[in-house]
């Protein structure tokens, strides 16, 4: 097995289209438990680790540019005004330790859809930054997963950062597994609402091929919100939410739960972080006020 470590930008594209074939890494928590299990042995690694670019973040017009090497620790201690969702979803992940190696562009580039932090990039329309020696191009998260651990990103490509919007309204994230972290998600859940364009956008984790999103439900809640007050929707209608989230899912039976419990866990998350929602709306509605 080849190991490439470059210590630059633009060494690391170079050698990534020298090498299309070659896994990126950097904080190595999900390649290097592939490889320690033999489940995986690639031809090449590619050492992201000392490109400091990757681990840069900060304002970049109207979005958060996240490169995509900051560890989920900087998240919480740093970013949980800029990206509350994904905040909450990075508390949940693993281990302190694996949350100070571990990243949000590992998640993307591992594509596995119980990865924590892909439904608050769906549910905020995050966009994905990729990078080859050919140029940059920026691809919608909502367009990022293909299948089942295919992504967008093309052979040559590396993920540079992801761009996020500045939170319109309250975010929250919410995972069900037999504890908070150090857990793969039996299915997980993240709620977004958007008050300048009055939108919802809605994120499901590990109850389908891919991420995905749950747009009927979506299109449903931005409907009967209550934009101008913050009035908690109908009994009925958060009841109706709740379903139309768990009817976009399309989970399998596995060791971690059912089929059916997923949905059933589906449909009391999209109940409870609505619910966390309303709160947040009321105050901030007061505040401004």
């Amino acid at each position: 097995m080849e190991f490439m470590s470059p210590s630059t930008w633009q060494e690391a594209l170079a050698a990534k289209a020298e090498h299309p074939d070659a896994v990126p890494i950097m904080g190595g928590t999900d390649v290097m438990v592939e490889l320690n299990f033999d489940k995986r042995r690639p031809p090449a690694l590619l050492d992201l680790s000392r490109v400091p670019e990757l681990a840069e973040w900060g304002q970049d017009g109207a979005h958060l540019r996240l490169g995509a090497g900051v560890p989920y620790t900087t998240i919480i201690e740093r970013l949980g005004s800029h990206a509350p969702a994904l905040a909450q979803a990075s508390r949940t992940v693993a281990s302190p330790q694996i949350r100070n190696r571990g990243s949000v562009g590992g998640n993307l580039g591992g594509a596995s859809p119980a990865g924590d932090a892909h439904p608050p990039l769906l549910a905020t329309d995050a966009i994905i930054e990729l990078a080859s020696v050919r140029g940059v191009r920026h691809v919608p998260a909502r367009e990022f997963y293909l299948g089942l651990r295919r992504t967008a990103r093309q052979d040559d490509e590396l993920i540079a950062a992801v761009l996020l919007p500045e939170p319109a309204g309250p975010q929250h994230f919410s995972k069900i597994g037999t504890r908070n972290a150090m857990v793969i998600a039996v299915t997980s859940f993240s709620l977004a609402l958007d008050a300048t364009n009055r939108r919802i956008g809605t994120g499901i984790g590990s109850a389908a091929p891919t991420p995905v999103r749950a747009t009927e439900a979506e299109e449903f809640l931005a409907a009967e919100f209550d934009w101008d007050n913050g009035t908690a929707p109908s009994e009925a209608a958060v009841r109706r939410f709740g379903e139309l989230v768990a009817s976009a899912a399309r989970p399998i039976d596995d060791v971690r739960g059912s089929a059916d419990y997923r949905k059933h866990a589906l449909s009391v998350m999209a109940r409870r972080t609505l619910a966390w929602s309303v709160t947040d709306y009321r105050k901030e509605s007061k505040r401004c006020a």
